[in-house]
């Protein structure tokens, strides 16, 4: 066999059976069962010793992955995160543009959590969880759940609208200074704050807005939705549009700035921003 992966332990809270905390260790083995599998093929050895699934572990453990030889080789995601808040709990990753948040395709942020994230030391770990979604084509801060209870309690503070959640995004056409927008969405209640930071002249849309936005209710695609209900769709979108708006190629102007909220497990305020994409500053290069 060929060694494929190592993992050292980190000194745990308390000891914890290897199959509960194999699971988010090896990029190649995200499930419970996948490290049942290892560990009957006998492919898992711990300090050099094989595996088992009622081994306990404490921490400085030295955890190694070996492959058959003439195994078949696993196709394995290249996905480099930019990881903007971590702990034990809960980890913050900015998004990229371009890519699902998860889903059944191969190339997806949830694929990629575990060989960018540490993996947690805390006896309810689990394979790290998207908690919210972001569009295909939206970029910005995503926050993830990297045990049980925190994925429940980071679920029940979006559900209380106990996080806020900051946009920018570019807007076409004549706009006032701000507001709200409060239109149903879903034949649900949605409403979206926004305020216009800046705006610049364009010939083709008249105006160009760097506008700041503020979503009160969690309604699927709502802000695309309320801005283009009211005359202003954001630049680039090719589903929410007016005619003669669509923008080619340089993908939508929306992203997902900050995040803010309480802490659920150490209950300090956690704050954290992603700077505008350079293709935004092109427009309004003075913010």
């Amino acid at each position: 066999m060929k060694l494929s992966e190592t993992h050292i332990v980190q000194k745990l809270e308390k000891p914890i059976r290897f199959q509960e905390y194999g699971v988010g260790v090896f990029n190649t083995i995200p499930t419970k069962s996948g490290i049942k599998k290892a560990i009957k093929k006998e492919h898992i050895f711990i300090n050099g010793v094989l595996a088992t699934t009622s081994k306990y572990i404490s921490g400085g453990e030295k955890i190694e992955l070996f492959e058959s030889e003439n195994s078949s080789t696993f196709e394995r995601l290249e996905l480099k995160l930019d990881v903007l808040f971590e702990d034990d709990y809960l980890a913050i990753i900015y998004k990229p543009a371009g890519i699902l948040v998860s889903g059944n395709k191969f190339v997806t942020i949830a694929n990629g959590l575990t060989q960018n994230l540490k993996k947690s030391n805390l006896v309810d770990a689990v394979k790290p969880q998207p908690i919210h979604r972001l569009d295909y084509p939206t970029s910005g801060v995503l926050l993830i759940g990297k045990t049980s209870s925190s994925i429940t309690e980071l679920g029940k503070l979006f559900k209380n609208k106990e996080i806020q959640k900051t946009y920018f995004a570019v807007v076409i056409g004549k706009i006032c200074k701000g507001g709200i927008i409060n239109l149903n969405v879903d034949n649900k209640n949605a409403y979206t704050e926004f305020e216009v930071l800046n705006f610049v002249i364009s010939k083709r849309f008249e105006f160009l807005n760097l506008v700041k936005l503020q979503p009160k209710t969690g309604r699927k695609h709502q802000l695309r939705k309320h801005l283009t209900a009211i005359g202003n769709p954001i630049l680039g979108d090719k589903e929410y549009f007016i005619e003669d708006t669509i923008l080619n190629g340089k993908g939508l102007y929306l992203h997902a700035s900050s995040l803010e909220f309480v802490h659920p497990f150490m209950k300090e305020k956690i704050s954290v921003t992603k700077e505008l994409p350079k293709k935004f500053t092109k427009i309004f290069p003075e913010v």
